[in-house]
């Protein structure tokens, strides 16, 4: 057998026990502490590994060696029984250093040791080890219940301030802001959103909206469907009720379905619903764009109770908010109601003090006084109504044609003598009835030589004045002035002495008739049949005037020709017609005259008023009885013939009407030569109101608008279908932008020498569902109508650039196109830096294309927009360069990169006899040599293009025959980092 050597055992040098106390003295944490008791166990005479064990057996944390399942066996003896365990061969042993926290040291020696010796050396080690390590363990307990507590008082804190909140009279967005603040000190909250969610209307609401690298978001402001979410994190959160956290990858894992991403990706997201007795009712969500930042499961149960707290916070701002709402209008409707009330009893009670004063005036009329009593008595009758201090009555006389003044007040001292007839305020009311003019009115009535000032006597603050009347006979007239700014008359001042000046006149004009009547008697006969005649000839007069109110209501007051009304009246008649005689038609061309605005600005309204009487009469003068022919408003006309045998016929009439039209016309020294665009639509019995034909007609007149000048266009049905798919590519070109349908395609820029690519120009192209690809001239023009076209080239701008950074060797740079709409930008050139640096483009790869077009816009501000680019390395080019107006003016004081030649020029250089081209180009490429700017041909589409241009020294270009545009990977493999 072999014998067994005895143990060394040697005890550790007093200085040794100092530093093994020192080190446990400065450790603090109970992993610290832990580390130097392995340490010191190892440092045991024979001891070859060591291992501390801390916690339960099946769920031990071990520190130092690894241990097995039977150490950890050991581990647990120790812990129910002895505190030494020892193996048969005396080369394992398991010490308990602690036993309630379930602390175990396991030792491996390379030779064996006796039970009673280690147990000693074990003892007089371990002692104070085991104390340090029990007091990091309660240390480290007393600090995990601070930090509970500290959390604990923060969300109590919380849910303070968000009841506090609900309570307080900030609007709901000020609000909002607080709550995200206050989840902002729970956890990180930097982009933050409340949901709102009606679940019985399925609709939902962006309440609360921040994410620093979404900007827009969606529209706080609007509630939409639920369903246009379908698949959306949103959506899962809403209908499912249950909370999401992690990033995409594990969001996808967590969700019953597809997931389609809304927004930019982010590197952690967490969303939990806010419930109310089990129903969803909204939600909140945080993300984090930030690497090492992401939510816990602890995040994520605390948001999920600090939701239901915001929920009830919401509601009972909402109910707050809704029960101010309903209290401000019903005290609107009861202000409304009680101001029309006190406006109904001014009313009545001015309408009383008018009745009283009318039937005053009327008594007059018959009392047995003298006519200077009569007329100081009606002036006390009209003081009553308005302010009536200055006040005179001026009568007609016919024989001597004069004006006579049998009464008059003035406190300015105004003496009112019998005059002739002349230029003055009163003659002018005479000729053109009621009159309320200032001081500054009665200067631009003279300037324009409508009054003689001479006449008009001591200058008035306000004036007014209303003719007296009898049947049709103006026989006077009755004023009132005033000196000073308190008393102004207006319209409420003139109704009211008009209605008194009715009865002023009859009762003057009975009080003539009575004196007057004893010296009728003799004649008595004969004025009767007179007075026969001349009520005759009222009646006449007054049905003339009912034709002519007729007249005026139905024409137009300018040209004299019908209005709207009367077409519409006459039309519907003709309509009516022909639904008794289908097999008749009519015809409505509609026209609008070009250029009118330019006229009527230019040369003045008066001129332009003059422009379209002549056009008045001459449309008049293009058609026969009963066509008409009607102004319906500025400088729109309508000719409706009623009754055509063939359509022919109506165009036959518009070429007519557009070559009468095109003569010569002189206005105000101008010579004119006018024209009109003109839509006509056929009537039949299809047709069941003017409205629809006028339609028709428009929509026609609109198309020859948009075909140009002094043109007409026959209405049919695909006139009316190009108008309804118009209304419907709007709403799929906001489809697209939402469905990211729209995909950048790259043309080659070339080497004209060796063909090699050295930059593409990026060109959209648009991946309609139904349509198939589609390209600019499909879609661009409605996109500009609609607004839409800056966010689909900042979507463009965005896809090429991340395009071209992820894909390709070497280092291509590309070309975009940029309006002039984004050059009226100040922010354009910051927005364009922030879009490379998120797509990883450098910006020395980036040249942005302007037209001559853009420079004419606002040059200082292009100039200065492409200069701060240039220094940061963004290059610019001059796009279709020869086909403007200004680009010499412009070129040496741009900052620019290339210029590229328009394919005008490069499509002549096929034909050897063509020498303008030729020259064209080469002066532009000297022009470019001599400010060192880089020159690309366009439109290069055959071989002997490509030949002349290389001669002539172009050194790059681009076309059909280079390449054609296409997908980017198309021209360009993948970088390996990238696949």
């Amino acid at each position: 057998m072999n014998q067994r050597q005895a143990p060394s055992t040697v005890a550790p040098m007093p200085a040794e026990e100092l530093v093994w106390l020192s080190r446990l003295i400065e450790a603090i944490t109970p992993m610290e502490v832990a580390v130097v008791i392995v340490e010191l166990a190892e440092s045991l005479p024979g001891c070859e590994t060591a291992s501390l064990l801390c916690g339960a057996c099946e769920t031990h944390a071990a520190f130092g060696a690894a241990v097995t399942p039977a150490e950890i066996a050991w581990a647990q003896a120790v812990l129910d029984g002895d505190e030494l365990c020892v193996s048969g061969d005396g080369r394992c042993a398991a010490w308990r250093l602690l036993l309630r926290e379930r602390v175990v040291l396991l030792l491996h020696f390379a030779c064996e040791q006796p039970a009673p010796l280690l147990r000693e050396a074990l003892a007089s080690r371990f002692t104070q080890a085991s104390h340090r390590l029990l007091h990091a363990l309660e240390l480290a307990d007393l600090q995990d219940s601070h930090k509970q507590l500290e959390r604990s008082e923060n969300l109590q804190r919380a849910l303070f301030a968000i009841s506090d909140l609900a309570g307080s009279d900030l609007d709901m967005p000020k609000m909002l802001r607080g709550v995200h603040m206050i989840v902002s000190t729970l956890m990180y909250g930097e982009n933050f959103a409340i949901v709102r969610y009606d679940p019985e209307r399925g609709t939902m609401r962006f309440l609360y909206y921040v994410d620093v690298e979404d900007p827009q978001g969606p529209d706080t402001g609007r509630e939409e469907l639920l369903e246009k979410y379908r698949n959306s994190l949103t959506w899962y959160l809403l209908t499912d009720g249950k909370p999401l956290m992690g990033g995409m990858q594990q969001l996808r894992e967590q969700v019953d379905g597809p997931l389609v991403p809304i927004g930019p990706d982010c590197i952690d997201w967490l969303g939990v619903p806010m419930l109310r007795n089990g129903q969803v009712h909204g939600a909140l969500v945080v993300q984090s764009y930030r690497e090492g930042i992401g939510f816990s499961d602890e995040d994520r149960v605390l948001l999920e109770f600090v939701g239901s707290h915001i929920l009830t916070a919401l509601e009972r701002k909402q109910t707050k908010d809704e029960l101010e709402l309903r209290v401000r209008l019903r005290t609107q409707e009861l202000a409304e109601a009680n101001h029309g009330l006190k406006q109904e009893v001014l009313e009545r009670q001015r309408a009383e003090r008018l009745q009283a004063a009318l039937f005053q005036l009327a008594q007059l009329a018959t009392a047995d006084i003298d006519e200077s009593e009569f007329f100081r008595q009606v002036h006390a009758i009209v003081g009553s109504l308005i302010n009536a201090q200055n006040f005179f009555v001026a009568l007609v006389d016919d024989v001597t044609r004069s004006l006579t003044f049998p009464y008059a007040a003035d406190s300015a001292g105004e003496t009112y003598r019998d005059r002739p007839l002349a230029r003055g305020l009163s003659e002018y009311v005479l000729a053109h009835g009621p009159l309320v003019v200032n001081r500054a009115g009665m200067l631009d009535m003279a300037e324009r030589k409508l009054i003689d000032l001479d006449t008009v006597g001591a200058p008035a603050v306000c004036w007014l004045g209303v003719p007296l009347v009898v049947g049709d006979e103006v026989i006077g007239l009755v004023a009132v002035q005033s000196y000073t700014e308190v008393a102004i008359y207006g319209i409420a001042d003139q109704e009211l002495l008009s209605f008194a000046a009715l009865q002023i006149a009859n009762s003057i004009y009975r009080r003539r008739s009575a004196a007057a009547l004893h010296q009728a008697n003799v004649q008595l006969e004969q004025r009767v049949e007179e007075r026969t005649q001349e009520l005759r000839q009222q009646i006449r007069q007054r049905e003339q005037i009912q034709q002519q109110l007729k007249h005026q209501v139905m024409h137009d007051p300018l040209t004299g020709l019908p209005n709207r009304g009367f077409l519409r009246d006459r039309l519907d008649r003709v309509l009516a017609l022909l639904q008794r005689e289908p097999e008749r038609r009519c015809a409505l061309l509609y026209l609008d005259v070009d250029r009118f605005k330019v006229i009527n600005d230019s040369l003045g309204h008066l001129a332009g008023d003059e422009f379209l009487q002549e056009v008045a009469r001459r449309l008049l003068s293009c058609v026969r009885d009963p066509d008409v022919v009607a102004r319906l408003s500025g400088d729109e006309f309508a000719i409706l013939l009623e009754d055509i045998e063939i359509p022919a016929a109506a165009v036959n009439v518009a070429r007519r009407v557009l070559q009468t039209l095109a003569e010569p016309l002189r206005v105000a020294g101008r010579e004119l030569e006018p024209s009109a665009s003109m839509g006509i639509a056929i009537g039949d019995s299809s047709y069941g109101s003017a409205d629809e034909v006028l339609h028709d007609a428009d929509i026609a007149l609109y198309r020859a608008k948009a075909g140009g000048r002094k043109r007409f266009e026959l209405f049919d049905e695909t006139l009316a279908k190009n108008v309804v798919d118009v209304l419907a590519l709007e709403g799929e070109l906001r489809q697209a932008l939402q469905h990211d349908q729209f995909e950048p395609y790259f043309q080659p820029i070339c080497r004209l020498d060796d063909g090699q690519a050295v930059g593409y120009e990026a060109l959209i192209r648009w991946n309609h569902p139904q349509r198939g690809l589609l390209k600019p001239a499909d879609f661009i023009k409605i996109a500009e109508d609609c607004g839409l076209i800056e966010t689909i080239d900042w979507r463009m701008f965005e896809l090429s650039s991340r395009l071209l950074a992820r894909h390709g060797r070497g280092d291509p740079f590309m070309t975009f196109n940029v309006s002039a709409r984004h050059l009226r930008h100040d922010d354009f050139d910051a927005r364009l830096l922030q879009l490379l640096e998120r797509t990883g483009l450098p910006p020395s790869r980036l040249i942005a294309e302007v037209t001559e077009g853009a420079l004419l816009d606002n040059p200082e501000r292009v100039r200065a927009t492409l200069e701060r680019l240039r220094t940061v390395g963004v290059g610019a080019a001059l796009d279709d360069f020869g086909t403007g107006y200004s680009s010499l003016s412009y070129l040496h004081s741009l900052p620019l990169r290339m210029l590229k030649i328009d394919q005008a020029f490069v499509q002549e250089l096929d034909n050897a006899s063509n020498t303008n081209s030729t020259t064209v180009v080469a002066a532009i490429l000297a022009l470019a040599r001599a400010l060192n700017i880089q020159v690309i041909a366009e439109g290069i589409e055959t071989e002997a293009q490509r030949r002349a241009l290389l001669a002539m020294g172009c050194e790059m270009g681009q076309g059909y025959l280079l390449g054609r545009p296409a997908s980017i990977r198309h021209w360009l493999e993948p970088h390996a980092e990238g696949e």
